[in-house]
C-alpha cells in the first residue's frame, strides 16, 4: 500500500498514472441500462445512425471508471478523493475494448486560510485508453488534509 500523501508532499507538476481497466460492452450497457438508458449507450444499431457512430459508454460511466481508478490506484491522498468543484470534458468517447487509464498532474496548491488543516489542490486528469486517445479530461479541486502536528 502506497504511502498517505499530505498537502506538504505535493508539488506542482507532480503527475500520477493509475492502473488500467477493461471498458466491455456488457459492462458499457449495465451502467447506461441504470443511470444513462440512451439508445447509444444500450443498441449497437441503434447507436450505428447517431453521432457517436456505434455504441459508446456514458460519459459517467467514464466518470466513474476515472473515480475508481484514482481510488484504488491513483494518487494517495491522505483522506482520499475528496472533490471540491470541477470541470470534466468527454472529446471522445468510451468504447468497448477500451484500456482506460487515468494521467494526473498536480497544477495548482493552495492551503486554507480559515482552515490550517487543510488545502485544496487542482488536478489535471486525462482519462486515455490503450492508443493515448482522451476519452475524459477533467480539472477538479481535490480537499487535501496538511500533515498533522506531531503529538509528544
Amino acid at each position: 500500500m502506497k504511502q498517505s500523501l499530505y498537502l506538504e508532499d505535493l508539488h506542482v507538476g507532480q503527475k500520477f498514472t493509475s492502473g488500467t481497466t477493461l471498458v466491455t460492452e456488457e459492462a458499457i450497457k449495465e451502467f447506461a441500462g441504470k443511470y444513462d438508458p440512451q439508445p447509444f449507450h444500450l443498441d449497437d444499431d441503434a447507436a450505428k445512425s447517431t453521432l457517436f457512430g456505434g455504441l459508446a459508454a456514458s460519459g459517467w460511466h467514464t466518470a466513474a471508471i476515472t473515480m475508481h481508478l484514482n481510488v484504488s490506484s491513483g494518487p494517495p491522498l491522505a483522506g482520499g478523493i475528496v472533490g471540491g468543484g470541477g470541470e470534466i470534458h468527454w472529446p471522445t468517447p468510451t468504447r468497448p475494448g477500451d484500456i482506460l487509464r487515468v494521467e494526473g498532474e498536480v497544477k495548482e496548491i493552495t492551503p486554507s486560510r480559515s482552515k490550517p488543516d487543510r488545502g485544496m489542490i487542482v488536478m489535471r486528469m486525462e482519462t486515455k485508453n490503450q492508443n493515448d486517445e482522451v476519452r475524459q479530461m477533467i480539472v477538479m479541486k481535490l480537499i487535501v488534509p496538511r500533515r498533522p502536528a506531531a503529538t509528544a
